[in-house]
């Protein structure tokens, strides 16, 4: 069965979609630790980072590190971090979160930014990515 990200590539489901390549995209996490809380995402569906391939890898760290690029221009914080968990959703993903204190960083702390706030911050971000 598709992964939940599977279903946002296929545009089966609606995403604040910030990037996309032909082998990645990123979008705003719907339930984000910070503003800008983003998530970059392979497209081929793995469930676990170390199970992609050396070159997958490095080609999903490479897309991260364009993203994380874009959304420091956007969002304004001390750094963007990055966190690889995976155990919610069974597909690769890199979280970039805007951090301003340690607690942006635990995923106890939650925002609940508006709609027109995540599509404002999802057009700033695809224009700094571009």
């Amino acid at each position: 069965m598709a992964s939940i990200f599977s279903r946002i590539i296929a545009r089966e489901l609606p995403a604040y979609i910030v990037a996309e390549d032909d082998k990645h995209i990123a979008f705003l996490d719907i339930n984000p630790n910070a503003f800008g809380h983003t998530l970059c995402v392979p497209k081929k569906e793995v469930d676990k980072l170390f199970d992609l391939d050396q070159q997958a890898y490095l080609d999903l760290m490479q897309f991260s590190h364009r993203v994380a690029a874009a959304l420091k221009q956007v969002v304004s914080c001390q750094r963007i971090g990055l966190s690889v968990i995976g155990l919610e959703v069974p597909h690769v993903h890199v979280h970039l979160i805007p951090l301003k204190e340690m607690a942006d960083a635990t995923f106890q702390k939650k925002v609940s930014p508006s709609k027109e706030e995540m599509s404002t911050l999802t057009e700033k971000i695809s224009a700094a990515f571009a």
